[in-house]
């Protein structure tokens, strides 16, 4: 018996960049390079993931926080709405973008009981709507 593979999706949010230093190209060919390789990957581990890029809404993005907040990631495993990268991973190690979605599909598809309840980060929400 074949068993069912676990749905991941990765939402990217509209964004306003206010400064240009943290600027990145989602649309770009190393995004989709990025995430080719890793729906090969989750893929090959019984992970489907799943791109969506959502132009409804906008966020103004002034830090790097702001791009964390960008991103969501859903799975109805896990949760029932999407939750920002930052809520995920907390703080960034690297301010490598590429690394902290890696990171964060990872721990939704393999170690989700590792990421704080909605109320932990309540403190220091930037406001994006993930619920935190």
């Amino acid at each position: 018996m074949v068993a069912a593979l676990k749905q991941i999706t990765v939402t990217i949010i509209d964004q306003e960049h206010i400064r240009k230093d943290w600027f990145f190209d989602f649309d770009g060919k190393m995004f989709q390079r990025f995430f080719n390789r890793m729906s090969k990957e989750t893929l090959k581990l019984g992970v489907k993931l799943t791109k969506v890029h959502n132009r409804e809404i906008s966020i103004t993005v002034n830090s790097y926080a702001d791009i964390l907040n960008a991103i969501k990631i859903s799975s109805p495993d896990v949760y029932g709405t999407n939750v920002c990268i930052g809520h995920i991973i907390g703080k960034s190690e690297h301010l490598d973008i590429l690394e902290d979605l890696r990171i964060a599909i990872l721990r939704i598809a393999f170690a989700p009981e590792t990421i704080p309840p909605a109320d932990e980060f309540r403190k220091v929400c930037h406001n994006c709507g993930c619920g935190c």
